[in-house]
């Protein structure tokens, strides 16, 4: 009974702090990159009548007057300090006060992607150009519509069976989908339709009349792609009783193939979105660094006059309001706070964004003024936490989905981070200098005779002074993508 007394006590005692809808709004837009910030606010432009772009309105102008006696909606300071409160696995939120970003020079990377058909579209084109019954036809618009953007079916022909008769109560056999399947699979991209890896390059080798050793690939993919993808070449080659120069011939053709062969028309919005475009420019010239952001698609934004001036009126007239004009003050009133404080949650990005990167800059400014990996510095949050005064999943989430622009190329933020690692002589270095090492002397292996393994990885480090174990390299070529040593073995 008493444990349950204090557990009440402690329930009553306990006081938790929610974060405002504005608050989580600035940290949305925290993590979000350029071109999703971009169509956040086209969004918000669309669907909020009391904001607009143009330059802000001064602050003298912007004063609505009246009072809030008559006003149920309470508004928080917009510029007001962010409190600690429970969001997302009570991460930390941090407690600072903004400052008024200073001008810059904007930069705009343009962005290319292709404006054609989706995937979808192009083989429902290529579907009615077929001389094709009215019910193969609808089969075959429920197939394209299992289409996945990389072009294979995204599930089996008894599952599209069952889609078509719970959406048209039509019922139709596997064998009859199957025939109009082929007919779809003979459609352009090659090897569209399929329904595994296999399938996909075995699709595209009947077409690919070019390739040298096209009937001995079929025969290899046929019956054995196990080993064909486990590279158990040479086994392959006894097997069939075939050359090394039969063998190899064959296996370049494979590798000309396109394992994903609706990836060139996926031009869906997502795509859009996760092209590369930098949300920093960094330049530099001597030992000079120069940091803008990539702000040429964001617009000013400010509380439309008309809306204000409407406040302001129905403000003034306090003594002739009807209720329906109290109900319009409320409306009015909500709309301008929430323009206001969007305004505000895009001006808080920038300068986080703004700060974040400074800090990062003035962390790595050696790999910034030569572009050479073996001079970044080990980096963790936690230091550029402490470099802007910001908590640490701000960091996090500033650092996700960002790039960098500089004279040497466009990187993720995420690239900057690092942990530390001890050479034998005590030096701390970067873990991304022990991987570097790592991809050099894999590149430079011999991968016909012996590709290097985790263990001689693991003994070439260590000539160079740096003592780690094998499980930590092998950690680290994982980590690079880079395959076991008999997966990089070539004929």
């Amino acid at each position: 009974m008493a444990i349950k007394q204090q557990q009440r006590v402690r329930q009553g005692l306990e006081q938790r702090q929610w974060l405002s809808p504005q608050q989580i709004q600035t940290i949305k837009m925290l993590e979000l990159p350029t071109l999703e910030l971009e169509e956040y606010i086209k969004n918000e432009l669309e669907e909020n009548p009391a904001l607009e772009e143009g330059k802000e309105i001064k602050a003298e102008e912007n004063d609505f007057g009246g009072e809030n006696e008559d006003d149920d909606y309470d508004s928080q300071d917009a510029n007001e300090d962010l409190s600690l409160g429970d969001y997302m696995y009570e991460d930390d939120i941090p407690d600072y006060k903004l400052a008024e970003i200073s001008s810059r020079e904007e930069h705009r990377e343009s962005v290319s992607y292709n404006s054609d058909l989706s995937l979808s579209d192009y083989l429902l084109q290529q579907l009615q150009l077929q001389d094709l019954p009215e019910t193969d036809r609808k089969i075959g618009e429920y197939i394209i519509g299992n289409i996945d953007d990389y072009g294979y079916l995204s599930c089996d022909l008894k599952t599209i069976s069952d889609q078509i008769a719970f959406q048209s109560g039509e019922e139709y056999g596997e064998e009859e989908l199957s025939d109009v399947l082929s007919i779809i699979r003979d459609f352009d991209p090659p090897g569209v339709g399929a329904m595994n890896l296999q399938e996909c390059l075995l699709l595209q080798l009947k077409k690919r009349k070019d390739i040298k050793e096209r009937l001995l690939a079929i025969k290899i993919l046929s019956h054995y792609f196990d080993d064909f993808s486990g590279k158990h070449f040479e086994k392959i080659r006894k097997s069939l009783n075939i050359s090394e120069e039969q063998m190899k011939s064959a296996i370049e053709g494979i590798k000309s193939l396109n394992p994903k062969p609706g990836s060139n028309w996926d031009n869906s919005m997502t795509t859009i979105m996760n092209h590369v475009t930098p949300d920093f420019i960094v330049e530099t010239a001597g030992d000079g660094i120069t940091m803008s952001l990539n702000n040429g698609g964001i617009p000013n934004l400010r509380i439309n006059r008309e809306y204000a001036d409407m406040l302001k009126d129905y403000s003034g007239n306090k003594a002739n309001r009807t209720a329906d004009m109290k109900s319009a003050v409320m409306f009015v009133k909500q709309k301008i706070d929430a323009a206001q404080g969007f305004i505000d949650a895009v001006r808080q990005r920038q300068e986080t964004l703004e700060r974040t990167m400074d800090a990062i800059i003035r962390l790595q400014s050696d790999f910034f003024l030569y572009g050479d990996e073996s001079k970044l510095h080990p980096m963790i949050l936690k230091d550029v936490a402490q470099k802007t005064g910001y908590d640490i999943s701000t960091i996090s989430r500033v650092s996700n989905s960002k790039y960098v622009q500089t004279n040497f190329g466009v990187y993720p933020l995420k690239f900057f981070f690092s942990e530390s690692a001890q050479t034998e002589s005590g030096e701390t270095v970067s873990t991304r200098k022990i991987k570097q090492i790592i991809k050099d002397e894999v590149d430079a292996e011999d991968k016909k005779k012996k590709p290097l393994t985790d263990e001689e990885l693991t003994a070439k480090l260590k000539s160079r002074g740096f003592a780690t174990a094998r499980r930590t390299v092998a950690k680290y070529r994982e980590q690079l993508g880079i395959p076991i040593a008999r997966m990089r073995k070539e004929i």
